[in-house]
């Protein structure tokens, strides 16, 4: 690790360590080691449960889901107490985001590890304007109202299905969170809650992929 990358993740664990409270800022990171990628380039779904595979816009990535769970369970891994996990997902077609009505939303998406859930949200591909908008919270946790699409890492692809037809209905996003974790075993799992009441194909109205996931196994002491 060079010295610029140290001291970020320097600054960064001093402040985790405040967050977390997990001992003085005087705590440093003794190792960081990969344990998981995989991008699906490799067409490998080993340790998945519920894995399957497609093609969208020419890439491999798991999916298409709507309200079931797919997870990836690791085993053996490198002594740690912190697993960072990054998930790098699409969001498909018509999610409404925050609204509370029953009818269309609020359309959660949220991932845990073992048996806790860590992280839940909401995402909206609505278009936004003045007279009418349906806020997500990502890239908060729920309840927050942010703008559609906010904190996405690429928004201009088409749909999958509904809007198969029309750009900017698929949302990229790249969730990264540190967890404390010291087994040497870890299931990470990922679902949705979404709501399609008024829709006869619920999977075609809305959906999510995972193009992603990498885990790495830290030690801070």
């Amino acid at each position: 690790m060079n010295f610029k990358s140290w001291s970020r993740f320097s600054v960064f664990f001093s402040l985790l360590c405040l967050l977390l409270g997990l001992g003085s800022c005087v705590d440093t990171l003794e190792s960081s080691e990969l344990v998981y990628s995989n991008d699906f380039s490799k067409l490998d779904l080993k340790n998945f449960e519920n894995g399957k595979l497609f093609i969208f816009q020419e890439d491999t990535i798991a999916g298409f889901y709507h309200n079931e769970e797919v997870a990836v369970t690791l085993e053996e891994l490198p002594p740690h107490n912190l697993l960072k996990i990054t998930l790098d997902i699409l969001i498909h077609d018509s999610w409404d985001g925050n609204p509370n009505d029953s009818i269309g939303g609020p359309d959660f998406w949220f991932f845990g590890v073992d048996n806790k859930e860590i992280f839940r949200t909401t995402f909206s591909n609505s278009p936004c304007v003045s007279t009418y908008c349906l806020y997500q919270s990502y890239p908060n946790a729920y309840f927050r109202q942010n703008a559609p699409k906010s904190g996405a890492t690429r928004i201009n692809q088409p749909g999958l299905c509904l809007f198969g037809a029309f750009p900017n209905y698929t949302t990229r996003y790249s969730i990264s969170r540190i967890v404390e974790h010291q087994n040497s075993k870890v299931r990470i799992y990922m679902n949705t809650e979404l709501v399609s009441t008024n829709s006869p194909f619920p999977v075609c109205d809305e959906s999510w992929s995972l193009a992603g996931v990498t885990v790495e196994a830290l030690t801070l002491n």
